[in-house]
């Protein structure tokens, strides 16, 4: 008895252990993005997403995105911010319009974790699209060309993920090469 527990324990042990090695450190913005690390404490790492990140401090999003989750987050680099109409960032980040940043920066936000393969698999089962909804109430639609993974926002904006599956300790992230806009 207390071998076939022993076995049991290793069996867990080592298929447990399995999957948490299996969530390798992938590199963004010139900055490795530790598995062990919440989306926090990556993102202010990138290079790539300074905008981002100067944008989830002005709408207050910074514990919530500390928190457990697990959140699904897709984040846009800070040349997708520059593909904006000029000023537009600049708009946004003013006290006066944090609640209209808070919609859009949660708009890119998915209660849950969805690595790719999840994502692949929903959209298999929509007949090539899957409809995902966003933490602010808005609606993404995933669907494929070819190989690539693309989103498409309310608005028809479509984005290419460009990094997929980078695992947080609270959820996961895809880095996309364009900013996502709900239905205004």
């Amino acid at each position: 008895m207390k071998t076939r527990k022993f076995l049991s324990l290793a069996l867990f042990a080592l298929v447990f252990g399995a999957t948490s090695f299996a969530q390798k450190t992938v590199m963004v913005g010139g900055a490795a993005m530790y598995p062990a690390k919440n989306i926090i404490e990556n993102a202010v790492n990138s290079k790539d997403h300074t905008t981002l990140v100067a944008a989830v401090k002005a709408a207050d999003l910074v514990e919530t995105l500390q928190g457990n989750g697990p959140f699904t987050v897709f984040a846009p680099t800070n040349a997708a911010f520059e593909k904006l109409p000029m000023g537009t960032v600049e708009t946004l980040l003013k006290p006066e319009n944090k609640k209209m940043l808070q919609t859009i920066l949660t708009y890119h936000v998915i209660a849950g974790k969805m690595n790719s393969n999840d994502i692949a698999k929903a959209i298999k089962m929509g007949n090539g699209k899957a409809m995902l909804k966003t933490v602010s109430g808005g609606t993404l639609t995933a669907s494929m060309k070819g190989k690539k993974l693309y989103i498409t926002d309310e608005k028809g904006g479509m984005s290419q993920v460009t990094i997929a599956d980078v695992n947080q300790s609270n959820g996961v992230i895809h880095v996309i090469d364009s900013v996502l806009l709900p239905k205004s």
